[in-house]
């Protein structure tokens, strides 16, 4: 390795620049002698299989080796969690590997700081992060006053409701998300000639906004479950619950996989690594891993706890009760029911995450 870095230096070396860029990187690795590779996209087409766990495997232990042997050579390499997690756990060798991971997530609290902080930026102002992040969410949210209102204006619990936590609600930890939902209703108050985002322009796009999401979900695991979309329609409400204050969509374990049971009477689901049909607690888990379902429980303060698989991968196990139940996730609930829009603004309990 080292042999073939000295001979890539010696032919850039007689060669031209094409261009001032390249003439930067080379003399910036002139000086640090340094090469950094960044190698992305891994878990594309990710199927869970042997095969597919032995050639991630393979990579991180051969990256692993090139390091120790040359000190200028550096290696980042982007994994979904659930992908590292089955890889560890399944090739006792990657443990060689495991104290130079670094688990990059975000919380709400650094998602709205994030959209405040492109508010001020977009008029041209100018404020450090460490300033936002240090502020309580009700502070951050005065930022986005310029751009929407600051309170939802419709009906049942979100009624009046600080407009921050509707969107922190709504989002899954992904920036992503949060730039979703702005830019569908921001295009929806332009088209009605205002320059500011109302209520009226969120709920017109929430619709949108969880088919999107619906389909995010389907391309970044459909290699791994072909029949997903069947799957996740199957957590539909399927008989309205006797209080009107109930959650159509917060489930018992027990409730969840008797309909999964139900949806794989007479067609079962498979996974692409195996043959066997899927049983309804592996079902349950892929629902939990993929975090369309959200685990929730009451603590002894009766708050309201929520938690997903990058927080606690074991809470789907039946051989411990750790008393939580199950809730679809709000950002798919309008694909799952459009028709039933109110329903969801009178039962959904919005994220208190201060």
């Amino acid at each position: 390795m080292g042999k073939l870095i000295a001979s890539l230096v010696d032919i850039v070396k007689k060669n031209k620049f094409v261009d001032d860029t390249q003439k930067a990187l080379f003399d910036n690795f002139e000086n640090t002698k340094r090469v950094n590779v960044y190698i992305d996209d891994l878990d594309r087409g990710w199927e869970g299989r042997k095969e597919d766990i032995r050639r991630i495997s393979a990579l991180l232990n051969a990256v692993r080796d090139i390091s120790n042997e040359m000190d200028n050579v550096h290696f980042m390499i982007s994994l979904r969690s659930d992908v590292y997690y089955l890889v560890r756990t399944s090739d006792e060798s990657t443990d060689k590997i495991s104290g130079s991971v670094i688990w990059y997530t975000w919380d709400r609290h650094q998602i709205l700081a994030l959209l405040a902080k492109r508010v001020e930026t977009f008029f041209g102002r100018d404020i450090s992060e460490n300033s936002l992040m240090g502020m309580h969410q009700s502070k951050i949210a005065q930022y986005l006053d310029p751009i929407m209102t600051q309170h939802f204006e419709g009906k049942g619990k979100w009624e009046n409701a600080p407009i921050y936590r509707i969107l922190m609600s709504l989002i899954r930890n992904r920036p992503r998300d949060l730039v979703m939902i702005c830019t569908l209703a921001a295009r929806n108050a332009r088209k009605k000639g205002r320059s500011k985002i109302l209520t009226e322009d969120l709920q017109s796009i929430f619709e949108d906004y969880s088919l999107e999401r619906i389909q995010d979900i389907e391309n970044e695991f459909k290699s791994e479950l072909p029949e997903i979309r069947r799957l996740l329609f199957a957590l539909k409400p399927s008989a309205k619950k006797s209080s009107k204050f109930s959650d159509l969509y917060v489930y018992t374990t027990d409730q969840v996989e008797a309909k999964i049971q139900s949806a794989s009477a007479n067609a079962p689901f498979y996974f692409s690594n195996n043959n066997k049909q899927a049983t309804s607690e592996e079902l349950h888990y892929f629902l939990y891993k993929i975090n369309f379902l959200t685990a929730r429980r009451k603590n002894k303060d009766d708050v309201l706890v929520r938690k997903t698989f990058e927080e606690n991968k074991y809470l789907t196990g039946r051989f411990v009760d750790f008393g939580f139940g199950w809730e679809v996730h709000p950002a798919y609930r309008w694909a799952l029911e459009p028709d039933d829009s109110e329903s969801i603004y009178a039962r959904l309990d919005l994220l208190d995450f201060e």
